[in-house]
């Protein structure tokens, strides 16, 4: 089984770029802290985790999160190399997390009023929202990105939430 979990501050803004067929993906560095402190200073370390999210949770997490705010992941972990252009007989190698879903973590301050609890999966809320796959919701065209092909063997209908509005405060939520 591969599977990460991490819970940490993104490092930078993430930023979404597109292919040159149209699919969406965002990079981004997350700190986490190491849960025992260094013996010798006292302070914390952190590691810092290389990931990549594609297609509609790339675009949430680039409208959703920036640098600083907490984040939980879940995804796999996935390892590569390559040849160093400069000196063919170095090798580099690579370990990044693919994201399947990531979730705001934190009180209000830390997801921007959204809460602390909804989570994004493959382009949809489980939290009892938004789940393209699974009710009769539709997922939120793309903003500032072109159209995308339909990924095969998968029958995710898109559509329009115009119906929906973004609640910026969450302070006349009944819970």
């Amino acid at each position: 089984m591969n599977k990460v979990i991490l819970v940490g501050r993104l490092t930078a803004d993430p930023v979404l770029r597109q292919t040159q067929s149209g699919i969406s993906s965002c990079r981004f560095t997350v700190a986490v802290n190491r849960r025992t402190a260094d013996k010798n200073t006292g302070e914390r370390q952190a590691d810092f985790i290389n990931c990549t999210a594609w297609r509609q949770t790339a675009e949430f997490i680039s409208r959703y999160f920036s640098k600083g705010k907490l984040i939980a992941v879940e995804g796999n972990l996935r390892t590569g190399s390559y040849t160093d252009k400069n000196h063919p007989d170095v090798t580099h190698y690579t370990t990044d997390v693919f994201v399947d879903n990531v979730e705001f973590v934190g009180g209000k301050s830390e997801s921007g009023g959204n809460g602390g609890n909804q989570n994004y999966n493959n382009g949809g809320y489980n939290n009892g929202g938004y789940n393209a796959g699974n009710n009769g919701f539709q997922a939120p065209p793309a903003q500032s990105a072109p159209s995308q092909p339909a990924p095969q063997n998968n029958d995710m209908s898109y559509g329009n939430l115009s119906d929906f509005e973004e609640i910026l405060s969450d302070g006349d939520v009944p819970f």
